[in-house]
């Protein structure tokens, strides 16, 4: 059995200005940014939402610009199984996460648990 839950949204940005495309959204969502330590830095700008316990993070990409939502699970192979059975297809693979595409056309990442309160909140699954 694993669990899973919403993890967050991410804001994907086609931009070579990801400081500029950050101020932007912190400054329409009001909220603060900061940065992401190492090598995850040069491509997210995570914005900090004290107010509603979001999760949300600005990320440099070469695709369309969109938004898009992670799940977070402690088992990610279970978890991209148990969607593939409700009719997501695996989309492309990354080394810490999948990218899964809905029946509907949207796609979403299945990450590893990361959240300090993932345990309490995720839902278990068979």
């Amino acid at each position: 059995m694993h669990k899973s839950k919403l993890a967050g949204f991410i804001i994907d940005c086609k931009t070579d200005d990801l400081p500029a495309a950050s101020a932007f959204w912190a400054g329409a969502l009001g909220m603060q940014r900061r940065g992401l330590d190492g090598s995850e830095g040069e491509n997210y700008v995570w914005l900090m939402d004290t107010q509603h316990g979001l999760h949300l993070e600005v990320q440099a990409v070469t695709h369309d610009s969109r938004i898009h939502m992670d799940i977070e699970t402690d088992d990610i192979e279970a978890e991209v199984q148990r969607l593939e059975a409700l009719g997501a297809k695996r989309f492309q693979q990354f080394p810490r996460w999948w990218v899964m595409e809905a029946p509907t056309g949207q796609r979403f990442c299945v990450v590893r648990a990361q959240s300090p309160d993932f345990e309490r909140l995720a839902t278990q699954w068979p």
